[in-house]
């Protein structure tokens, strides 16, 4: 396994593996890796023939108030893991690799309506950021197959959006979220909660559950549903951001004519944001 810092470098690499024949996956990660990324980077081994994990912290995406000094940067770790695994190069930039004019006046890239709402509200210019960095890295590595985590639902659909609409020739694949034992869907930013706060963590998915749960038994009034549901969290110490029922396929509100639902939410327990969702199938 090979660990590259350029996208000179890294262009040259792929260049080679396609010469021989190769087909290229890719799977981008800001690193702290943990067993949802592996469980990407396995799927990526399998379906395609040399795997590029890439590991950016990426500014553009955070806030001014949100954790960028603070995202935990884990390289040699997340290097053995990844020799572990079997994945072939490792693209490590850093910023004045990726931004090297600055962050101010590059180009970036918008995907509206689907990026609007949920967490597009509640972080003004995190999916630019996103989309922005994505599509640098899907040029750069110009992969057959790029795997995302089904946890960011909303990014997952900003991405397919943006490929879809800018002719990208990259199969986008989304693959279940993993889970530790209690229901805890895995996150680099767990480990930001104290031992008390992830006892109360798994209470968000169970919450999504029963969403889940209630709505395919047949109840329709969603709106009193979610409420009833902010308030066993509330009433359990997170701090909703927010707790919504949408369209699967779509990310809009939910219609008669939705095949399939998803319940998202986002809520603060102590200073960690976790986000989660659960998809489903209504009842007739």
């Amino acid at each position: 396994m090979h660990t590259l810092h350029t996208i000179a470098q890294v262009r040259a690499a792929v260049a080679r593996a396609r010469e021989e024949g190769k087909r290229i996956g890719l799977v981008p990660t800001m690193g702290n890796l943990h067993a949802g990324h592996i469980a990407l980077v396995e799927k990526a081994l399998q379906r395609t023939d040399y795997v590029v994990v890439s590991i950016f912290v990426n500014p553009l995406q955070f806030g001014p108030s949100e954790d960028l000094d603070a995202y935990p940067r884990t390289l040699a770790e997340d290097q053995s893991k990844l020799l572990d695994v079997g994945a072939q190069l490792v693209f490590a930039p850093n910023v004045g690799e990726m931004y090297p004019e600055g962050m101010a006046g590059h180009t970036r890239v918008s995907v509206p309506v689907v990026s609007e709402g949920l967490c597009g509200a509640s972080r003004p210019g995190h999916f630019e950021g996103v989309a922005t960095v994505v599509s640098k890295l899907l040029n750069i590595v110009q992969p057959d197959l790029a795997i995302f985590g089904e946890k960011d639902y909303q990014q997952l659909a900003v991405i397919r959006k943006m490929v879809l609409d800018l002719c990208l020739p990259v199969q986008i694949m989304g693959e279940p979220t993993v889970r530790a034992d209690d229901g805890l869907a895995l996150s680099s930013r767990n480990g930001y909660l104290t031992p008390a706060e992830r006892q109360v963590a798994p209470l968000l998915y169970q919450t999504l559950q029963a969403i889940a749960a209630e709505v395919s038994a047949g109840r329709r009034d969603y709106a009193q549903i979610i409420e009833e549901a902010r308030g066993r969290l509330t009433e359990a110490g997170l701090r909703p951001d927010y707790l919504d029922l949408r369209d699967a396929h779509t990310l809009q509100p939910v219609s008669a004519q939705a095949e399939e639902l998803v319940v998202l939410a986002a809520a603060f327990l102590g200073r960690t944001r976790l986000i989660d969702n659960l998809r489903f199938i209504p009842a007739l």
